[in-house]
């Protein structure tokens, strides 16, 4: 009866370990097809379409998927999904590691500042901005999505001619459209990028050197709306080439990270971005809820080579989906 009570399970047991294997790969396969494909693009150079800019943005976290993958291919002993495994785990890790220049400028210093940039999502982070401001004491802020009362707010709390920011650059607007640029160091009115939600630029005087400011606030990169994203991006892109020689700090909330091919685009013109200045490269800023243990970094100071960057430190800010972003950073006389 033993005998045969055996006989007739092992092959049942068999078949079961077989169908897991089978069900196990079959995953495995599905986690590094996806991965390869982000991956691939990162290669490419590409942000392809939906959903490869949606999955490119937290690039670094697929590292989680590809890792369990390659532990079921080892589990089913599944010979190529180990190869493969591997494979995503080193080009994952390789494109991991900071994009763009980060050498520092060797000149003479000439004028140290403080920059602070926040979206404060529909205006709702403003009450919890004002005081953060007031305890940083950055020398140009620059607000995303500052809507009407937000603007209000600020110019109540800092303006005029005697306020804590005298100087300011404005596109006023409802919702996301509003942006504000403050500033401790006059400003010359500059056309700003044009786009679906407010881009203010300016020229500030920063003690007697002409800086160029600009406010980024592209389109996030939505299904069915990657094209309009693409543009916009593109003429920030076109905004830094154009610079030349001129100091340049162009900051604010990008709606994209070091791994889409569009934000690398503005990169190569030769800003670099102050946060990889500072070895703060990948500390992520959206969403606000699950940053600093899960999110990805898209809101940026970016600045021309006349810059070195001290510090970049991100801080919450409440009832808004980003972290505002302060970087110190020092102008250099260019050689």
């Amino acid at each position: 009866m033993e005998t045969a009570t055996a006989e007739w399970t092992g092959p049942a047991e068999t078949r079961r370990r077989s169908r897991g294997r089978t069900a196990g790969a079959w995953l495995a396969g599905l986690m590094l097809a996806a991965v390869s494909v982000a991956a691939g693009c990162r290669a490419a150079d590409t942000d392809a379409v939906t959903p490869v800019p949606q999955l490119l943005a937290f690039l670094p976290w697929l590292l989680a998927p590809a890792a369990f993958a390659l532990l079921l291919a080892v589990l089913t002993r599944w010979r190529t999904g180990m190869v493969w495994g591997v494979l995503a785990l080193g080009a994952l890790a390789w494109y991991t590691e900071p994009y763009g220049k980060t050498d520092e400028p060797t000149g003479t210093p000439l004028a140290e500042f403080r920059v602070l940039t926040s979206n404060v999502e529909f205006g709702r982070g403003t009450t919890s901005l004002v005081p953060t401001i007031r305890r940083e004491r950055p020398d140009i802020v620059f607000v995303e999505e500052c809507e009407y009362h937000c603007s209000a707010t600020l110019e109540s709390a800092f303006g005029g001619p005697h306020g804590t920011y005298p100087y300011r650059g404005a596109v006023d607007g409802a919702g996301s459209d509003g942006s504000v640029i403050l500033s401790r160091f006059p400003l010359k009115a500059a056309p700003g990028v044009r786009g679906t939600m407010g881009m203010p630029g300016a020229v500030a005087d920063v003690h007697g050197h002409p800086v160029r400011l600009q406010l980024a606030h592209p389109m996030p990169p939505l299904p069915g709306q990657l094209s309009l994203w693409r543009h916009e991006l593109g003429e920030l892109r076109a905004y830094a080439a154009a610079g030349g020689d001129a100091p340049t700090v162009l900051a604010g909330d990008f709606n994209a990270s070091q791994d889409h091919a569009a934000f690398r685009r503005i990169l190569d013109t030769g800003l670099r971005d102050s946060a990889g200045l500072a070895d703060d490269a990948r500390t992520p800023s959206w969403p606000a809820d699950t940053a600093p243990p899960f999110g990805t970094q898209i809101d940026h100071v970016l600045v021309s080579r006349d810059f070195s960057a001290n510090s970049a430190h991100f801080l919450g800010i409440a009832d808004t989906d980003h972290r505002a972003l302060i970087v110190d950073i020092t102008l250099h006389q260019r050689k």
